[in-house]
């Protein structure tokens, strides 16, 4: 299997000089709980460094008032009322949702237990968000990540989605419990997809090739780290194509955490690293 080229991200979209607004992407991130607020304005800090447009919505009315409160702070996203969060799917070149949504209560279990989805209402409640905003909107260029990949069934991964499982999310989805390259492609090529296996070595597999993505430090097993990955992710896959946005976000979260780790070595948080790759970025790609 051949490792990623820093040079490929020579081939990721570049706005034009005369570019006018909402040329150069708008993505829709749908996230966070009462439990987990911080997460989703993770990948909006991450993803509104790529496109011109953030729009951030939550079926949990308290993070809204959050949002809300932080938008002196953090001006680059627009809050999206839930009931409204369909329309702002249909504008939005990508879509990107799970981060901080809630997980079933016992994490031993899996989404294909039947009495464990009756009985548990949170995770029940995202994982009926999932399928139905993934049914109903196939199309769309989609990152699935956390709280939905814990509840959701592989059968409703849209064709040519970025899905992004840590290794407890690859076995809970695919019944795997294994890195093996050859194994994760061919789940790949059963649902259709691009699987970003995240590790050490992050291996990133689509039905018709496979690339390996070296680099980072222990820096990036700190919290938040998944969720930045996941707005890059969704920021790049906007105007580009999946692989190569997938590939892409892999390879610059390492790199941007090598470079913290020569400056502070593991001492940095996810904040650090989201300011981080657009240094990189530059840096890498001109």
């Amino acid at each position: 299997m051949k490792t990623f080229d820093k040079n490929e991200l020579h081939k990721l979209f570049k706005p034009k000089n005369n570019s006018l607004g909402e040329q150069n992407g708008q993505v829709t991130i749908i996230g966070g709980s009462s439990l987990f607020h911080g997460a989703p304005l993770l990948a909006v800090k991450a993803a509104s460094r790529i496109v011109d447009m953030v729009f951030f919505s939550s079926p949990e009315p308290s993070v809204g008032d959050i949002a809300n409160n932080i938008k002196s702070e953090l001006m680059s996203f627009i809050w999206v009322p839930w009931n409204d969060v369909e329309a702002y799917i249909k504008k939005s070149d990508a879509v990107l949702m799970g981060p901080g949504l809630m997980r079933f209560t016992s994490e031993s279990q899996i989404p294909n237990d039947k009495f464990q989805i009756s009985n548990d209402r949170e995770g029940k409640k995202t994982r009926e968000i999932t399928e139905r905003l993934l049914t109903k909107f196939k199309s769309k260029k989609w990152v699935i990540d956390a709280g939905s990949l814990q509840t959701m069934d592989a059968k409703w991964i849209p064709p040519r989605a970025i899905i992004t499982p840590n290794r407890k999310e690859m076995e809970m989805l695919f019944k795997l419990k294994t890195q093996d390259v050859k194994l994760i492609q061919a789940e790949a090529r059963k649902y259709n997809c691009i699987i970003v296996a995240k590790g050490p070595e992050t291996n990133v597999a689509s039905p018709s090739e496979t690339v390996a993505v070296t680099g980072g430090n222990p820096g990036l097993t700190k919290g938040g780290t998944g969720d930045i990955l996941a707005g890059l992710t969704v920021g790049l896959l906007a105007k580009n194509d999946p692989f190569l946005a997938a590939a892409a976000a892999s390879y610059l979260i390492k790199a941007a955490a090598d470079e913290l780790h020569k400056m502070v070595g593991v001492n940095y948080n996810s904040d650090d690293l989201s300011d981080q790759i657009p240094k990189t970025l530059k840096k890498i790609s001109g």
